[in-house]
């Protein structure tokens, strides 16, 4: 890109601002330069909502239990439930969870993982009675997500067919999903501050590729539908990570650049190339950092695998 390297050449020059032609990178009014640093990580929100409108248009087919639960101490005493301490019985139907339905025993694990750590109102279906409890979930520190004690009812397994989706009822499908996935990785970083266990809620290179070939062989060895959907599926979520990651306010990533292009447009004065170069240090050291944690923990991984 045009004056890409003016910034380096006011560091090696002691300049006390960025020598840049009118029409260059850090020539241009800041808040263009803003909407530079917003485009490369934006392409990765597309890339989700063109995958999930993808498989949403192909549609699939998939197996679960119904919303009839037992509580989980009734088969592993050791665990912990806050449902059964809330005053959820075996064999109630959890019909809906913080307001949304839930249809399915595959319903009732998204929404419930979704919310660890939280107050959440559940009703339940009580032999033709509705009611309603407050129950608090539990985070499992291992994975982050959210756990009230409760297993399915393995007796009743069906079968659940998704929408089926013309092309412009597919791409509106995808914009959602992919929004409700952002929505979700941006509470999975708040998760990080609750005492998760930062070496498996945060993978490296490695594990990401390991995920990914394996999501590649299981999915085409059942078939190639199935494939292509879990792959477009991974794919998607790793796109949304990225997007999210590299929007973070981080001098080095995106997020950087369009901090300190925002900074300039509201002080109405550019930033002294010293002063930028001391917040990309410290943005390079929280890199740095992250991929010591990532590594860490894709070892201690495979060395468990094994």
């Amino acid at each position: 890109m045009k004056g890409e390297k003016d910034f380096q050449k006011a560091i090696e020059e002691n300049l006390n601002q960025i020598e840049a032609e009118p029409d260059s990178l850090y020539g241009v009014n800041p808040f263009k330069r803003a909407l530079i640093g917003f485009a490369g990580p934006f392409f990765n929100f597309i890339f989700s909502v063109i995958a999930f409108s993808i498989i949403a248009g192909i549609g699939y087919t998939y197996y679960t239990y119904s919303n009839k639960i037992t509580i989980a101490t009734e088969i592993y005493p050791e665990l912990h439930s806050a449902a059964a301490e809330a005053g959820i019985k075996s064999g109630d139907k959890i019909i809906s969870v913080a307001g949304k339905k839930t249809e399915n025993f595959n319903d009732l694990l998204v929404e419930i993982s979704s919310r660890p750590d939280e107050d959440i109102l559940i009703e339940v279906d009580r032999d033709g009675e509705n009611l309603s409890f407050t129950v608090h979930s539990d985070l499992d520190k291992k994975t982050g997500s959210g756990k009230i004690g409760v297993v399915a009812d393995s007796k009743n397994v069906i079968e659940v067919q998704t929408p089926e989706y013309g092309f412009f009822g597919a791409i509106g499908a995808g914009i959602k999903e992919a929004f409700n996935a952002v929505s979700l990785t941006l509470k999975s970083l708040t998760v990080l501050f609750k005492g998760v266990e930062v070496k498996n809620a945060v993978s490296g290179p490695a594990r990401v590729t390991d995920m990914l070939g394996s999501t590649i062989k299981e999915g085409f060895a059942e078939s190639a539908k199935i494939g292509i959907i879990s792959t477009l599926s991974l794919l998607a979520i790793i796109s949304v990570s990225l997007f999210i990651m590299n929007l973070l306010p981080i001098p080095v990533l995106d997020g950087g650049l369009i901090l300190i292009a925002l900074i300039e447009l509201i002080l109405h004065k550019k930033i002294k190339p010293k002063i930028q170069y001391f917040i990309q240090m410290v943005g390079i050291a929280f890199i740095v950092l992250i991929f010591l944690v990532g590594l860490s923990g894709d070892i201690t991984y495979f060395t468990a695998k094994k």
